[in-house]
């Protein structure tokens, strides 16, 4: 089955491992004060515009990041609290 160029998204160059974890060290440290655009003008090591949204996609559909209303990116993937909070029998979970 093909599919046609147009809707595939085309991306340029794909992070390296080391470039994602500077992101995501980057936004758990600066937690909810900066908005997409001025995060990437803030980061230690600069990179291009769409390798940046690439690793934001990423976070983003892997739940560990989130936008508020206002456009601020915020960290939001915590696995000991959720674990600890999971455990507790009195939430109302059977």
């Amino acid at each position: 089955m093909k599919t046609s160029q147009s809707s595939l998204h085309e991306i340029l160059r794909y992070p390296r491992l080391d470039t994602v974890l500077m992101v995501e060290n980057f936004i758990r440290k600066h937690d909810g004060e900066f908005k997409k655009r001025s995060l990437w003008e803030h980061l230690p090591k600069k990179m291009m515009y769409q390798t940046y949204c690439v690793i934001v996609d990423y976070l983003l559909h892997s739940r560990k990041i989130s936008v508020d209303s206002e456009g601020k990116v915020g960290w939001i993937y915590y696995p000991d609290s959720a674990e600890y909070f999971h455990k507790r029998k009195k939430l109302g979970r059977k």
